[in-house]
């Protein structure tokens, strides 16, 4: 069977809000905590998985525990999430983002051993021969939970609650897992592309995955990075001089990249493609975002330490 729904699918996205939306008389809203992994679209093929980036890219083969547990789930089944990873208790970017880098078969076998993935689903695309998309999101949630109720771990739907007193409990206590918001949805809102949705996040600072360099490697001027929730990586602006000087040291402490290794290309702050040369997915840095550009300036504030 086919799924109405193919990739590459251009999926919904949310604007940032300051503070927790109430209902608007004679509409509900729902609130989700909102996980920072790797968003990914699950397409359950009549004799296959498929599994694609935000991006569009398809990745199948850096989530092959995730591939396996999807193909319990019936045909013609696509499901909208973020992929996460647990340590400690706690979410780990970092380690979503060696899973989604890894390109060989043999290093993502590996990898889903020692970071096994869990997915978070908090939407339903496609059913059978359905597009769910243009029914209200309170009908493809109730469809989506009644879907995956039975398989449990590692394909779970998110929490979700309408009450708004919940939400803002949510929101203070989720913390300590490394949750670092909610997005909320309209419950009669049909799924499209574009920011429809909100999302309210405890900072304006962010942790991201350093990808690349721009400039000496060991003296970068910027640094490509891969964000929460994204796969496409983005150039930060000129790093300041006690930052290039932090990153020194952490730089030197990853392997050497192979000397044929081709550049690839991240967006700068104004969409221009730029060439960085790539570096092993170690190094987890604090930046901040200025929406108010076009396309985000991302700042980088510091290297994160080990905690």
């Amino acid at each position: 069977m086919t799924p109405p729904v193919e990739p590459p699918v251009d999926v919904a996205l949310a604007r940032t809000v300051p503070t927790l939306p109430e209902a608007p008389p004679g509409r509900g809203l729902a609130y989700e905590p909102k996980f920072d992994g790797h968003r990914l679209l699950i397409f359950r093929l009549a004799d296959s998985v498929r599994m694609q980036a935000r991006s569009g890219r398809i990745v199948t083969r850096a989530f092959p525990d995730l591939e396996a547990a999807a193909r319990e789930l019936p045909a013609g089944t696509v499901l909208d999430g973020e992929v996460v990873v647990w340590t400690g208790g706690r979410t780990d970017f970092a380690a979503v983002q060696k899973r989604a880098a890894a390109a060989g078969a043999t290093r993502a076998a590996r990898l889903a051993r020692e970071l096994p993935a869990s997915y978070a689903a908090f939407d339903l695309l496609a059913t059978g021969e359905e597009d769910l998309r243009p029914l209200p999101y309170e009908q493809r949630r109730a469809r989506l939970t009644e879907l995956l109720e039975p398989y449990g771990p590692p394909l779970q739907a998110v929490p979700m609650t309408t009450d708004r007193e919940t939400a803002a409990t949510w929101y203070q206590a989720l913390t300590d897992i490394g949750v670092e918001g909610l997005v909320i949805k309209a419950l009669d809102q049909p799924y499209r592309p574009g920011r429809h949705w909100r999302k309210l996040r405890h900072s304006e600072t962010r942790d991201a995955v350093v990808v690349g360099v721009v400039g000496p490697r060991l003296r970068p001027r910027s640094l490509a990075l891969v964000l929460p929730g994204d796969d496409a990586p983005v150039i930060s602006t000129p790093l300041a001089p006690a930052v290039r000087s932090q990153l020194g040291a952490a730089l030197s402490g990853l392997p050497e990249p192979e000397p044929s290794a081709p550049e690839h290309v991240g967006t700068d702050t104004v969409g221009a493609l730029i060439a960085y040369r790539p570096v092993a997915p170690e190094l987890t840095v604090e930046v901040r975002q200025d929406s108010t550009a076009r396309h985000a300036a991302t700042t980088v504030v510091r290297l994160r330490g080990p905690d």
